[in-house]
């Protein structure tokens, strides 16, 4: 039976969504951080519990084939980039793998999962940010599983290299003013975050403090610097978050410079981003992964279409240009965002699409033959799948950053009357253990 701290020399089988290298041991599965499937390794236990193990490497025998070197110093502490370990074609199969797990698991392993589509680049890709900071002044990551901060030591090789050097500069002006970092123990203390957003196409950034408070001490000064500094600072903006939680944004954003939006240009159309507004954090893939949905939907071929969780417009707007004959609603529960998907169809001259703040359940979607989902990481509520089971739209395309409730959701759209053949995974995140995919779920004509 093992035991806490005892020696094992083994072979890694498999690789898990935290990166974590996986073998058995007298019949029980064993996760090692930080190894990589076909690594020969002397691993220490670490944690022994009824149905699993948790082990860490003590000596490297023999590399896997799939290790690369890893280019970040923090990446055994920090645990954002869960494969930057290894190979990147090695990271898309298992993703793939990961998909089809979750589908079987859902009673859906008929469903041909087809490999990962993936961007331009791995790098640099993440178009926001929201960094916490330290009582040092420096700013950071929080540790797996927990809020303790990983200060940066070096720049995030999945962000942008001008979000490091701007939190640097905001770091710096705290440090000199003294102004108080937020403790999330004791709720006391000012600034809390830095969120960070940039436009790909535009180069556009939006810096966006989060505080504890209604003003930030010498905000004039802060403003004027950054401005000075960074030309293509377009907005910037103090979020107000006074509730002692670790939601990072609070409801309210006051505007120091700038409009309080920045825009980036996607799918050829040009959008406007507010604070609370969702958009998609990879652009190049976005592209692919819009490109595909649409493809998918075939909405020149309905009279009526609706873009539901819709954000600020991106794929309705997208897909109403394409199709001007057929009428297209949208329909999101962020006031912010709706406002933004007015003003985009205004700017992208699109007049065959209306926009709706409510909920996903809203009744103008009662007669529509397509609706376009992509919703938060819960999934579909069961009042929603209720509501497709009356209103019994043709086609459902589903959009989708977490693979088990996708599956969960395509189960249950089954059991109300529909079918799905294929799964079309998208590396939206490369380095970490998430996947965006996309199915089409037509209805069952009897």
């Amino acid at each position: 039976m093992l035991q806490k701290n005892q020696t094992i020399t083994v072979k890694i089988e498999d690789m898990n969504a935290l990166g974590h290298g996986v073998c058995r041991i007298e019949g029980l599965i064993v996760f090692v951080r930080g190894g990589v499937t076909g690594d020969e390794l002397k691993i220490k236990i670490i944690k022994v519990l009824k149905k699993y193990a948790i082990a860490i490497i003590e000596e490297m025998i023999n590399p896997s084939p799939y290790r690369i070197e890893q280019p970040c110093p923090l990446y055994s502490s920090c645990g954002g980039c869960a494969f930057s370990h290894i190979d990147y074609d090695y990271e898309k199969e298992l993703k793939q793998k990961f998909v089809q797990a979750e589908f079987a698991k859902a009673g859906l392993s008929h469903m041909l999962v087809h490999p990962v589509t993936s961007g331009s680049s791995c790098e640099g890709y993440r178009n926001k940010v929201q960094l916490p900071l330290t009582s040092d002044y420096r700013f950071g990551y929080y540790a797996p599983k927990s809020h303790r901060i990983i200060p940066c030591t070096k720049g995030c090789q999945l962000h942008p290299e001008i979000f490091d050097q701007i939190a640097q500069t905001v770091c710096a002006f705290a440090k000199q003013y003294q102004i108080s970092i937020y403790d999330e123990a004791t709720g006391l203390g000012l600034l809390r975050h830095l969120y960070l957003r940039v436009g790909k196409e535009t180069d556009e950034i939006m810096v966006c403090p989060v505080i504890n408070g209604t003003k930030l001490p010498y905000q004039e000064q802060l403003v004027s610097q950054l401005a000075a500094q960074y030309s293509n600072i377009q907005t910037i903006l103090l979020n107000i978050n006074q509730k002692n939680t670790n939601v990072i944004l609070g409801p309210q954003n006051k505007i120091l410079y700038g409009s309080g939006t920045i825009t980036d240009r996607l799918c050829g159309n040009i959008f406007e981003i507010s604070p609370h507004s969702f958009y998609q954090i990879n652009h190049d893939t976005a592209e692919l992964l819009y490109q595909k949905a649409l493809q998918l939907a075939d909405i020149t071929k309905v009279n009526k279409a609706a873009d539901l969780y819709c954000g600020i417009g991106t794929i309705g707007i997208t897909a109403a240009k394409g199709a001007p004959n057929t009428q297209i609603i949208g329909v999101e529960i962020v006031p912010e965002a709706i406002q933004n998907a007015k003003k985009n169809a205004k700017l992208n001259q699109v007049d065959n699409i209306a926009f709706y703040q409510g909920d996903a359940n809203d009744p103008h979607i009662a007669d529509c033959q397509l609706l376009i989902v992509d919703p938060p990481r819960k999934g579909l509520s069961e009042d929603l799948i209720q509501t497709i089971y009356k209103n019994a739209p043709d086609k459902v395309v589903y959009i989708s950053c977490s693979p088990d409730t996708l599956a969960r959701d395509c189960r249950r759209l089954f059991d109300v009357g529909y079918q799905a053949h294929e799964v079309f995974p998208f590396d939206m995140f490369p380095r970490t253990g998430h996947v965006e995919c996309i199915v089409l779920l037509t209805k069952v004509h009897k």
